[in-house]
């Protein structure tokens, strides 16, 4: 048995000791608390830079360079393409920049909300594989599309549109198919173009 005071209340015959928190943890409490303001200022205060989204932002363009190194500069040609829709490491890259920016209008499958169906074997203003790079970069119908060029990097046209490619002939129910049937892709080349 104890020799701590007890409390003056009991419920049920049960009786509870008086043990308060140790003093370091009380201390500790109250500096956090004196802390925190300091810390909301300083990250949270709207100072450039500081910002935890900022430098979630910093640290997540620092990781696209350093994988975008392994790769060098991609040009959206039809080689290349049809090389990285079928690499599960990019395409994921590309599925990444995909959910970011394009499921508000083409769906988080593809199946097409404002924006058509990617899924089905129907393309309005698509004939081979250069010209999905060629649609996110310019933009198409009279602006429906928004021109990406300047806002993702050149890497990132290059894999959501594998990405986009990779889409074809899931045939998702989604928005009726518009435009044209076009031939297949093209098969892969053998190694990295």
């Amino acid at each position: 048995m104890s020799n701590a005071p007890k409390m003056d209340h009991a419920y049920d015959g049960i009786e509870e000791f008086d043990n308060p928190l140790p003093g370091w943890w009380k201390w500790l409490f109250v500096a956090s608390i004196v802390y925190s303001p300091f810390y909301f200022i300083y990250y949270h205060g709207g100072g450039e830079g500081r910002s935890l989204s900022d430098l979630h932002s910093v640290a997540l363009a620092e990781n696209s360079r350093r994988q975008f190194g392994e790769i060098g500069d991609l040009q959206p040609t039809e080689e290349v393409l049809a090389y990285y829709m079928h690499e599960p490491r990019w395409v994921g890259v590309g599925e990444s920049v995909y959910r970011t920016h394009c499921i508000s209008c083409h769906g988080r499958e593809g199946e097409g909300k404002v924006g058509p169906n990617l899924t089905d074997e129907h393309f309005k203003y698509i004939n081979t594989l250069p010209d999905i790079a060629k649609v996110i970069n310019e933009g198409a119908g009279n602006g429906a599309m928004p021109q990406w060029a300047g806002r993702l990097h050149p890497n990132e046209v290059v894999l959501v549109s594998a990405y986009v490619a990779s889409m074809r002939g899931r045939n998702i129910d989604g928005r009726p198919p518009e435009g044209k049937q076009i031939p297949a892709w093209p098969e892969p080349p053998g190694e990295a173009p």
